[in-house]
């Protein structure tokens, strides 16, 4: 049991639809417990199955200073069938990796979302046509507007694809409200939603309510979404993004409810 739920398979594609199912099937634990409940240890609220703590594949006792995070672990258990998915458990693989990953190490990920700031998504702008880069301006720029109102970190605005370096003053100003991030299932949801959106602005504007779940994701997919609506949507394409907004929603309302 404690070695099944760590962070995605890197062999297994985001695309469901890609993998022999009865095969996949055939490598999955069969589900081995009746009863699933949340109480209380040492300060947390931990999940248990048939009166046993569930634990990480780290071996440590999965749980979290939040309820409504270990409710929505637990009901993630109970939905389990005749097999164990962890692919359909997206908040228990995100408090997993808070765990045995990043609180063993909080610092490197602190710094790995700064990297990724260093060449925000949102301060590289289309060169046209000017539908684009009006959507830009419209959805880009309140964030980055935001970043130096209430950051202090005034990032520097590029067309095209060729890298701009920022201020170092913009990325100290930026490294010191990464750098309070001080829980870790806070700081791996807020590295998800980095990864997931290209943008450690959205993702620390996620993380200071600045901004919610689905605004995030539109600002994150403004691009996609216009070549989408002038060029037709690919299908395989579609469910790599459906398979990515369930990551997004764990991590966001992991934020939400350890902000509550």
């Amino acid at each position: 049991m404690s070695d099944i739920l760590g962070d995605r398979d890197s062999n297994i594609p985001d695309t469901p639809t890609r993998v022999s199912e009865p095969s996949r099937k055939s490598q999955l634990p069969k589900r081995f417990y009746k009863e699933v409940e949340v109480t209380t240890q040492d300060g947390q609220f931990i999940v248990k199955l048939d009166d046993r703590p569930v634990r990480t594949p780290g071996k440590a006792v999965l749980g979290s200073t939040a309820e409504s995070i270990a409710t929505v672990m637990a009901q993630e258990w109970r939905d389990q069938q005749e097999v164990i998915d962890p692919m359909t458990m997206p908040v228990t693989r995100l408090v997993n990796t808070a765990i045995d990953g990043v609180a063993a190490d909080m610092q490197v990920v602190k710094e790995d979302i700064v990297r990724f700031a260093s060449s925000d998504m949102l301060c590289y702008r289309a060169d046209g046509p000017d539908s684009l880069d009006e959507l830009h301006r419209e959805h880009w720029d309140p964030l980055i507007e935001w970043a130096h109102a209430s950051l202090g970190a005034r990032f520097s605005l590029a067309q095209g694809i060729m890298y701009v370096e920022q201020p170092a003053e913009t990325m100290a100003a930026f490294n010191t409200y990464v750098g309070m991030i001080d829980d870790a299932l806070a700081l791996a949801a807020s590295h998800l939603v980095t990864t997931l959106t290209g943008s450690a602005i959205i993702a620390l504007a996620v993380y200071k309510g600045e901004v919610g779940l689905d605004e995030a994701w539109k600002i994150a997919h403004v691009d996609e979404d216009w070549n989408i609506a002038h060029w037709g949507e690919d299908e395989e394409a579609k469910e790599r993004r459906a398979t990515r907004f369930v990551d997004m929603k764990a991590a966001c309302d992991c934020i939400e409810a350890l902000r509550s």
